[in-house]
């Protein structure tokens, strides 16, 4: 299971923000951008930063909320697996703070939420 998320999701290194789109349950169109630029609609735009440990800031401009994995990629190269909230609709941000640092952050296996959980 963990292999197949390593080969469909998204990593994105610490300090970056990325804007994506998704397709089948997992990112596509990805691509790094300014911390400023929204994301336009359908996409979802992510920021990972190294504040209290590991600190991602994501949000989704489309009218339906998602549930997702995260992993932490450690300096070792090593990924674990992190708890994450529900991802809601229409450009609400989620905030998700993890005490570990982490050289990246893997997101993937998008599903629809009914919704919300954390």
């Amino acid at each position: 299971m963990i292999d197949l998320l390593l080969a469909l999701a998204l990593t994105v290194p610490t300090g970056e923000t990325w804007i994506f789109a998704i397709k089948r349950g997992e990112p596509v169109q990805a691509r790094k951008v300014e911390a400023t630029t929204p994301a336009k609609s359908g996409e979802v735009r992510v920021s990972i930063k190294p504040v209290f440990g590991t600190m991602m800031t994501i949000s989704n401009n489309s009218a339906q909320g998602y549930t997702f994995e995260a992993q932490l990629v450690g300096a070792d190269g090593k990924a674990t697996s992190a708890r994450t909230c529900t991802l809601p609709p229409r450009n609400q941000p989620a905030l998700e703070t993890w005490q570990q640092k982490a050289v990246a952050v893997r997101i993937g296996k998008f599903r629809p939420a009914k919704g919300g959980r954390c």
